[in-house]
């Protein structure tokens, strides 16, 4: 049965007094930020209910993972709503795999456009997963470097053997020739043999194809070529593959391994690392050992809701890597599909979203709002943020990237610049000011008088004040909602709300 999506349906009340206390799908799309300090009830307060209102309306969607309790909230959350048979759990030990090299070459259309596509997805994992110090990640030359190795690695892995798998990545990268006379002696049993046989391998295939070509041209242009220097230039021409390879060659003899030993390592690691990660279990089983997957990105279209069970607390740096390449190749597809033709809704779920951000995040949220993509970051404050985005402009890039999210809920918080920067979002007013003065002396005297002020609305002390539920508030959480353009009511922009932390979806 074909989803239809009511842009305008309710999703929360904002004020049932208010004609316009409503936000709606239309608003869950462009965006929701939440911010709130250790047990301020942000989780199970407004990020709980926003969860139930999404299952309930049907969205498919994805939810990354830090903490390992929060897979059975979401087997909660899903029971709670009768969206049970929609939850996909991609975990170790469970029946789904996902072979995202598979997945790429099988959208690519050519050798090119399938590099092109690895590269820009292994780099993008790789860098957001860099240590952000001193300014190195906004070095050009390590970016330009890192890019050219993967892209001839990934190419001479395709020329070689016809398809791409981490296992022979990383064996070509790992046996580059360290000397010139290296690269020249074919070491059987020594440290270069995976790269010399692929370099043979590709070589032989191109080879092949250039004999091919040569032996289907007339016997006029076969003389013509064996009499004139133009015979390779026309075989380049001619043999995509043959041009690829000399610029293979021509990386590695002329760049790459002339390096010196310092600089060439730090490239190497960088890569290298990140490859033999990938390459140990259980997530070689889960990404790249089987041929076939069994779920892809595409499944939350039809309203699945994948998990990603590879907590950040559990699984460390390898779990934050694969959930980020998951949801970096999410959100590409995402965005390719056509809205007219599929019109649910699909949410991308991160509750400490600091862990999991990327260079593309804020490209991706600009245009998210025309691809139905509800996406629902939780963390705790701005600091979160600067330290996982790094480099020398990270304050702008949080800002920028803050920018796109057009909801932001604030809860109780003790950080002092979130506390500040929700203050200054909600903005200021004009508050009357009374003063009075009595003069006491031979004749007495009173004056009245009255003026306009314009101060904060909410003070950034105010944040540290609301109410964080539990017994004691009776599970009640307390936060401002702001929304950008139009108002909650009257003409403000923001709410002070109160989250029931024991919502039920039945509850109207």
């Amino acid at each position: 049965m074909k989803y239809v999506c009511d842009l305008d349906q309710p999703i929360l009340t904002l004020d049932a007094s208010a004609g316009r206390g409503y936000w709606t799908i239309r608003h869950a799309v462009e965006g929701v930020q939440i911010f709130g300090g250790i047990g301020s009830g942000k989780t199970s307060g407004s990020g709980r209910m926003l969860a139930l209102k999404y299952l309930r309306a049907g969205f498919g969607g994805l939810v990354l993972t830090v903490k390992p309790d929060e897979k059975q909230s979401w087997i909660d959350y899903c029971q709670q709503t009768g969206r049970s048979g929609d939850l996909v759990i991609l975990e170790p030990g469970g029946p789904h795999r996902f072979n995202f090299l598979r997945y790429e070459s099988a959208k690519s259309s050519g050798g090119s456009s399938l590099t092109e596509n690895l590269v820009d997805v292994l780099k993008t994992v790789i860098r957001a997963a860099e240590e952000k110090d001193a300014g190195k990640s906004d070095d050009a030359f390590w970016e330009t470097a890192l890019d050219m190795l993967m892209f001839n690695v990934i190419d001479l892995c395709q020329l070689a053997y016809g398809h791409v798998s981490v296992s022979d990545l990383y064996n070509i990268v790992q046996t580059i020739p360290k000397t010139i006379e290296d690269l020249k002696t074919d070491d059987e049993h020594g440290g270069t043999k995976h790269f010399h046989e692929a370099f043979e391998r590709a070589k032989y295939q191109v080879n092949a194809l250039a004999e091919e070509w040569f032996t289907g041209l007339s016997f006029a242009e076969q003389q013509r070529l064996q009499q004139e220097p133009e015979v390779e230039m026309a075989l380049l021409d001619a043999v995509p593959q043959a041009r690829l390879f000399k610029y293979i060659d021509q990386f590695f003899v002329e760049n790459f391994i002339p390096l010196t030993d310092k600089t060439r390592s730090i490239i190497d690691f960088i890569f290298s690392g990140f490859l033999f990660r990938l390459l140990r279990e259980p997530v070689y089983s889960l990404f790249c050992r089987y041929d076939q997957s069994t779920i892809t990105p595409e499944d939350s279209l039809s309203g699945k809701i994948i998990l990603l069970n590879l907590p950040v607390k559990v699984y460390h740096k390898v779990g934050r890597d694969c959930q980020i390449l998951f949801k970096y190749l999410w959100q590409r597809a995402m965005e390719q599909r056509d809205p007219q033709k599929n019109e649910r809704p699909v949410f991308l779920w991160a509750d400490e979203a600091q862990n999991f951000m990327h260079e593309h995040d804020a490209d991706f949220q600009a245009t998210a709002r025309s691809s139905r993509i509800a996406t629902v970051y939780i963390s705790q404050n701005l600091p979160n943020y600067y330290a996982s985005m790094g480099g020398t402009k990270a304050e702008f890039k949080v800002k920028s990237f803050l920018g796109t999210l057009a909801t932001k809920i604030f809860h109780a918080n003790a950080d002092i610049e979130t506390n500040k920067y929700a203050s200054e979002l909600i903005g200021d007013a004009l508050f009357e000011d009374r003063s009075e003065s009595i003069t006491v002396a031979q004749n007495f005297s009173q004056t009245h008088s009255r003026s306009l002020k314009l101060e904060r609305v909410v003070r950034p002390e105010g944040f540290v004040r609301l109410k964080t539920g539990g017994p004691l508030n009776d599970f009640r959480v307390e936060g401002y909602l702001h929304r950008q353009g139009d108002s909650v009511f009257g003409n403000v922009n923001y709410v002070k709300m109160r989250f029931n932390q024991q919502y039920q979806p039945t509850d109207s």
